[in-house]
């Protein structure tokens, strides 16, 4: 029976916890239990990165068919191109120069995520979730900023990205990086020298948590470490794909999902289990073969510009999000920890957050309308380099300099190429009819121009903006010991 989401419903459907109101109405199938969680989270993977995406030689059956059984985006965020900021945005429905959060931090900084800061994990743990995350974390490398201090029951994976590491053939012989720490909750269980079995531990990981917890509910993060450089791959995809070592390592991925997705099925779990499938950032052109594709999408990982901040992402619940539907609605990671409270009934965080619920959307709502006014693209020190429309058509850049290869393409020996800075001014393009971003038409649309503008003035008082030399009044302190 359909009922609307008021806050009625969710205290009749789900006794002994809160619910958040929205600010839309949703209908959907009430689900006899809390549903499960799993968000899997790869690592500089393109938008074209997949077959259901255009890819034309990447081949990801398992991928293909979680798409086809849920709804994909076309238009789809994450709030900064970079990983640790990324992340943080994902996890605590906030942008991340909001939460202090910049760049991607080197191991052992003394800096990540605030431990005040309220995640995924902590607004469902008081439901009675078990929780756990498999992979990279990168949001702090001690211990006291682990993802177990963060709300996780269990932890495996690396605490940073793969290439903070000696061996890496060009980070290696530029920083004075440490081994790669393999970590089990808190404690080092090795350090890795080969990274080939990366992608099947975590997945043997996350396989073994599901069986573990099917008779309760449970939310399950798996941020692979691939396909960011450098690349590893196990034996059983080594040499498979058409498009060599990249694409073996995403057909490992596509083997994962896969493995998830059937365990789901075996467990029953399948109908009460949102999955959602989606990557932190574009991917890093200057790696040339070793990097993944965003056409056709503009530049890469690194850049405010589309193809570093428009990513794949596929939404999967049986029952409740139809069946093969592709939308054009635009949407962000910011908005996945509001959504995950409505749909299980957890409390928001009690501070400011800047997600808002997009339940409304997946679950085909009639009166759903877009959930943001804008979204923002900030980089580097707090820069606020564009803002996007809430309907997805039009993106205002601000001048700033940004990194291209003006053309060029990168080598095959999984070593970069360098970077030319290129100067953006006040530029506006018409995503709907120039997904690419080649033709700048702010003089044909002054008054678009001056909307945005004034959505970015909002902004800039609320997070700062340091191209202005603004100072936010709503900002938050980066986790620091």
């Amino acid at each position: 029976m359909l009922k609307y989401f008021s806050l009625l419903t969710c205290i009749w459907a789900l006794a002994g916890s809160s619910c958040q109101t929205s600010t839309q109405d949703t209908k959907s199938t009430i689900p006899q239990k809390q549903p499960n969680i799993v968000i899997i989270f790869t690592d500089d993977q393109g938008y074209e990165d997949l077959g259901c995406y255009g890819s034309p030689d990447i081949k990801t059956p398992n991928i293909d068919q979680m798409a086809a059984e849920g709804m994909r985006f076309k238009n789809f965020y994450v709030s900064q191109p970079v990983c640790s900021a990324s992340r943080s945005s994902l996890l605590t429905g906030c942008y991340a120069n909001r939460i202090g959060i910049h760049g991607a931090y080197s191991p052992y900084v003394k800096k990540g995520l605030n431990t005040n800061e309220v995640t995924i994990a902590e607004v469902l743990k008081p439901l009675g979730y078990a929780t756990a995350i498999y992979g990279k974390w990168h949001l702090g490398s001690e211990p006291e900023l682990l993802p177990t201090r963060q709300g996780f029951d269990e932890y495996f994976g690396i605490p940073y990205s793969n290439d903070m590491w000696p061996h890496h053939p060009w980070q290696g012989t530029v920083f004075n990086f440490p081994d790669l720490p393999l970590v089990e909750n808190e404690t080092v269980i090795d350090t890795l020298e080969d990274q080939s079995m990366i992608t099947t531990w975590y997945t043997e990981h996350a396989v073994d948590f599901i069986k573990r917890n099917k008779e309760k509910p449970f939310f399950l993060y798996l941020p692979h470490s691939m396909p960011h450089v450098p690349l590893f791959v196990s034996n059983k995809f080594a040499g498979k794909s058409e498009r060599g070592l990249y694409g073996d390592v995403i057909s490992e991925i596509d083997w994962s999902v896969g493995e998830i997705l059937k365990t789901l099925k075996e467990q029953g779990l399948d109908e009460n289990t949102l999955v959602v499938f989606t990557s932190d950032n574009g991917p890093w052109l200057s790696y040339g073969g070793h990097s993944g594709e965003a056409h056709p999408l503009r530049e890469g990982k690194g850049t405010a510009l589309e193809g570093g901040v428009r990513v794949p992402c596929i939404l999967r619940w049986p029952g409740h999000i139809k069946a093969n539907i592709e939308t054009e609605h635009p949407a962000m990671t910011i908005d996945l920890l509001p959504t995950i409270c409505q749909i299980t009934g957890a409390s928001l965080p009690p501070h400011l957050i800047d997600g808002t619920d997009m339940s409304a959307l997946l679950l085909d709502d009639e009166n759903y309308h877009p959930h943001h006014d804008a979204y923002y693209f900030y980089y580097h020190q707090n820069e606020l380099q564009g803002v996007l429309s809430g309907d997805g058509r039009w993106k205002l850049y601000f001048p700033h300099k940004y990194r291209s290869l003006n053309g060029r393409v990168g080598t095959d020996d999984g070593l970069p190429i360098d970077y030319d800075q290129n100067q953006m001014g006040l530029e506006l393009y018409d995503l709907v009819n120039d997904i690419s971003e080649t033709t700048n038409v702010a003089d044909e649309y002054p008054e678009v121009v001056a909307s945005l503008q004034a959505l970015a003035e909002k902004a800039r008082t609320s997070m700062g903006d340091a191209l202005t030399g603004r100072e936010g009044t709503e900002t938050r302190p980066v986790g620091q010991l």
